[in-house]
């Protein structure tokens, strides 16, 4: 082989690039990569947007924060014409990619995860099911009778963000164990209000719109049943499946749960596939650069090298890769910017129930929620319906409870259906925002107290198991595999 035959290294730039440029680049984006990769980074981003809205509410321009917000923004074709605030279009139509999310990790849960058996699942189920009735109660109880009632659905959210980020912060003090029983608890906590939002906060229902929306989840059916693999085109479903609940009158960010939960969570060619493909196809495209093929030629086996490799995975996995980024640093700041700014100088106490509001859904969140997340998993362990995973101590119970009690985006998006229009919707914002930072206060002081790292002989070894790892040493009995 001759010099010129010789490959050359590979460069680690495209060849068109002006290098100054590139350079510049690199040094601007380097920051940013880095801060994207925190895993807590997401939360941090959250309580960024979160305090810019209270400053900005509370500042000599919030005229500007309300009306901005209510700016009117419209989408027509041709003589069909739809006009909503910018507030509606965040709410309802790009929250629908949050649930969509939210659909995707259930779907993963219940096919591979710890919702997958019946004895795993019950600790986090039953953890949820507390979590969520006791808050309720607690709000109906200071609320029976009074005008702020209708707000009982507040107090039952968890915010997944914020409650891994806490737990993140933890370092190493945090089991796996513990980790993935509070990501499946804060799951089930999210299909617990998911429901309540479709069953209790939705307006009368139009049958046509149902039909609509059917219509939908069947062309997406259909999508996948004549083998079109989910993307792009699968907004055309999710858009009428929207739409058909706007006109039902429940709440069309359902849309993107029911999406969410009939993507396949099982891949099609799997690891073992993907590399007897691969390794096919990079024969094959050896040999016909070795036959001196035109560039053109190489593109069948580069084809079939891209299916192997995006079929090498489930398709909701891949697709929930694809969305995390955009829902974690676009749309849930984005939200939280547009609804967590409460003019604490406006407020009115005098208003009816306004007091009882504030209280019921703070006790709610910061008191409800850890007493019934651990009242429904000490009675579960007692009747052995379910066992603590190994690793996880009841002091790692107060802690994932009182980080469940962190509500914001999912209690602060209910606040918005249970009173919208209402001078109570400040009330229940606040009360929310004011739990969440004593919750998660609380989960993070606690969690240094009472929540010891592993010894000094195993300090220096790589403790970041996967959870496939971590699932393996949760069993039904409670004890290790060997």
């Amino acid at each position: 082989m001759t010099d010129e035959q010789r490959p050359s290294p590979l460069s680690t730039s495209p060849p068109e690039i002006w290098r100054p440029a590139r350079r510049a680049a690199q040094a601007l984006s380097r920051p940013i990569e880095r801060f994207l990769h925190v895993e807590a980074a997401s939360g941090i981003l959250l309580i960024l947007a979160a305090a810019i809205a209270l400053v900005w509410a509370n500042s000599p321009w919030h005229g500007g924060y309300e009306g901005l917000w209510h700016t009117p923004l419209s989408i027509s074709l041709g003589e069909w014409q739809m006009e909503h605030d910018l507030h509606f279009w965040i709410n309802d139509l790009l929250m629908t990619v949050f649930f969509l999310l939210a659909g995707l990790e259930i779907k993963r849960e219940l096919v591979h995860g710890a919702l997958s058996d019946i004895r795993r699942a019950a600790l986090p189920v039953l953890a949820a099911i507390g979590g969520m009735l006791v808050p309720a109660a607690i709000f109906i109880a200071l609320n029976t009778g009074g005008a702020g009632i209708g707000g009982w659905g507040v107090p039952m959210a968890t915010d997944i963000a914020f409650a891994v980020g806490i737990l993140t912060l933890l370092g190493k003090r945090v089991h796996p164990s513990l980790r993935v029983l509070l990501l499946a608890f804060a799951i089930i906590d999210d299909v617990g209000a998911i429901l309540v939002i479709a069953i209790f906060y939705s307006s009368g229902i139009a049958l046509v719109g149902l039909e609509v929306a059917a219509a939908g989840l069947l062309i997406a059916l259909i999508f996948l049943w004549i083998g079109v693999r989910p993307g792009i085109i699968f907004t055309v479903p999710l858009l009428i499946m929207w739409g058909g609940l706007l006109h039902a009158g429940i709440h069309p960010t359902i849309a993107g749960v029911a999406l969410g939960l009939v993507i396949p969570a099982r891949s099609w060619y799997g690891p073992t596939g993907f590399m007897l493909t691969a390794q096919r196809a990079l024969e094959e495209f050896q040999r016909r650069v070795a036959e001196g093929h035109h560039d053109h030629d190489l593109l069948a086996p580069l084809g079939e090298i891209e299916t192997a490799q995006r079929e090498a995975v489930p398709p909701g996995i891949r697709l929930e890769a694809a969305l995390h980024p955009w829902v974690a640093f676009g749309i849930m700041p984005l939200f939280a910017l547009a609804n967590a700014g409460v003019n604490v100088r406006g407020l009115d106490f005098a208003v009816p129930g306004a007091s009882t509001v504030l209280l019921g859904v703070a006790l709610g969140l910061l008191l409800g929620k850890p007493i019934g997340v651990l009242l429904l998993s000490w009675l579960s362990v007692r009747l052995r319906l379910s066992v603590l995973p190994q690793g996880v101590s009841w002091g790692g119970m107060v802690v994932m409870g009182f980080a469940g009690g962190i509500g914001f985006t999912m209690a602060i998006f209910i606040s918005e259906l249970a009173y919208r229009g209402s001078e109570l919707l400040d009330m229940a914002k606040l009360g929310v925002l004011a739990a969440t930072c004593a919750a998660g206060m609380i989960a993070y002081v606690g969690g240094r107290w009472i929540l010891r790292p592993p010894p000094a002989a195993l300090a220096h070894e790589d403790l970041t198991e996967t959870v496939a790892e971590v699932e393996a040493l949760w069993t039904v009995d409670g004890t290790p595999d060997t």
